[in-house]
């Protein structure tokens, strides 16, 4: 008589457990595709760019704008899409900047003048803003377990990573066998099923607090990001004595000074400061920061080398990324038993200096190479590149809960702030070089060779820096109920 009821009882646990694992699942799911989309729109029009400026008879300026206005309104709005999930819950917010996202595409491709499409990239960037920090954030309350949570920013990285070799790749497909309009398109099918999947599987949070709007920290966050972002935009193509971008810079500077001053004298700050008192937390980000500027600098660069030097088409360049990605996708799955097994900052350290490896090992290249002699080299790179990893997920991790939006959004903040940062410094370096050599005598490609080469040397010390940081940041030992990864 004893049996039975705990025989149904341990049934009904199993059962229960079950749908909770399936729930967490698709939640995984629709934060993931969210993400893809996002990513995916951030690289999928560089091919594109051709065949846009031909169609649309864009000037230099115009086409420029195109590519930037998305990039502008995304990296602006992050910390402010951040705070804003705090307060008015994330899934509302993550539902809202992809419905947003989705419309927002649907213009773009059906634009046949140069004003509406860089207003449609600007929605797309504002849409893009909102849904993409409640991502790491709803990953991380959905799976309070350590270990799961690993797995699942893993997961969350890796379908990142592949957006990043898939949109090169689907951009040169699309603009050469159909037409541009289809870059913008294919998000509005994806959009509307996330959006479907998302409104049922992500659990409802309900809003923060309605007093923890920091209206004077929204608003100096927005101008100090956008006006960054707009100096690192035309700088390389206006001159940086240019007095728009200096300007620029200055201005977001002193917005930034006044987001401290605002951050420190308000009773509910859209920043809490002493976030960055916590060694993990600002040695990860500073880590994570390298890793960027080395990874989306090469990225970009290598594709000019490899279409520009070896000749490649749109559609072989972006098959030349596909193996990394690959790689990045499967060694992020193992990433966090590599990590519980070593610890965080061993596995961490060792991935980017292998990555750093990888980047450096891809400088000693020349103009007579073949796709299997780059395959070595960026192999390298997509496995440290994966195993990198759990820096995500410690530096997330250290946060109470109630912060995970503002978390969530400075990190991906200072990951795209980097990554732009990367392809300018790169870029300069380059140029810089190029020209010497040129004025030396050397040809067009030689000149270019030598700078690239040494643009790809500053990324992988950059990047191998960040490897010494995340060593250092990461080695305390953080128990298990501290919502991270073993690091020890």
């Amino acid at each position: 008589m004893t049996t039975q009821p705990r025989f149904f009882h341990r049934r009904s646990d199993s059962n229960e457990e079950t749908r909770r694992l399936t729930g967490r699942a698709w939640t995984l799911l629709a934060v993931s595709l969210g993400t893809f989309m996002t990513y995916l729109d951030n690289n999928i029009i560089n091919v594109a760019i051709p065949t846009i400026q031909r169609d649309l008879n864009l000037s230099q300026s115009g086409i420029e704008w195109v590519v930037s206005a998305y990039l502008l309104l995304f990296a602006g709005l992050l910390l402010a899409g951040g705070r804003l999930a705090d307060v008015f819950g994330r899934r509302r917010l993550f539902i809202v900047g992809l419905a947003i996202f989705t419309v927002a595409s649907l213009a773009a491709g059906l634009s046949g003048r140069v004003d509406v499409l860089i207003a449609s990239r600007a929605v797309q960037g504002f849409g893009a803003a909102l849904l993409t920090p409640p991502t790491l954030a709803i990953i991380t309350t959905s799976f309070p377990d350590p270990r799961e949570r690993a797995g699942a920013v893993g997961a969350w990285s890796a379908v990142g990573a592949l957006a990043l070799a898939v949109g090169p790749l689907l951009g040169g497909i699309l603009s050469e066998d159909a037409n541009w309009h289809w870059i913008f398109f294919i998000n509005v099918p994806v959009g509307i099923v996330t959006l479907a999947l998302a409104s049922r599987v992500i659990p409802a949070d309900g809003p923060g607090r309605a007093h923890g709007i920091d209206q004077g920290g929204i608003l100096t966050s927005i101008i100090s990001l956008t006006s960054l972002t707009y100096a690192l935009i035309q700088g390389p193509q206006t001159g940086w004595g240019n007095a728009l971008v200096l300007g620029a810079f200055a201005m977001s500077i002193a917005a930034a000074v006044a987001f401290v001053i605002i951050e420190r004298r308000v009773d509910h700050p859209m920043v809490d400061l002493s976030i960055f008192t916590d060694r993990i937390f600002s040695g990860g980000t500073a880590a994570l920061m390298m890793w960027a500027f080395g990874l989306f600098g090469i990225y970009f660069f290598t594709s000019l080398y490899l279409q520009n030097v070896l000749g490649f088409s749109p559609i072989k360049a972006g098959l030349t990324f596909l193996p990394m990605a690959i790689l990045i996708a499967g060694s992020a799955a193992v990433s966090d038993r590599v990590a519980a097994r070593v610890g965080a900052y061993r596995s961490v350290g060792f991935a980017m200096a292998l990555m750093a490896g990888g980047i450096i090992s891809i400088s000693l290249l020349g103009a007579n190479v073949t796709f299997l002699d780059l395959m070595p080299g960026l192999a390298i790179i997509g496995i440290g590149g994966g195993l990198t990893i759990p820096l995500t997920t410690t530096i997330l991790g250290v946060q109470p809960e109630t912060r995970a939006g503002i978390a969530s959004a400075l990190f991906n903040a200072s990951r795209e702030i980097a990554g732009l940062f990367g392809i300018t410094v790169i870029g300069v370096v380059l140029a810089s070089r190029e020209h010497a050599a040129t004025r030396a005598g050397s040809p067009v490609v030689t000149s270019f060779l030598d700078g690239y080469h040494l643009g790809l040397l500053v990324a992988g010390a950059l990047v191998a820096a960040g490897g010494l940081v995340a060593w250092l940041a990461l080695r305390e030992t953080v128990p298990l109920n501290a919502r991270v990864v073993d690091t020890q």
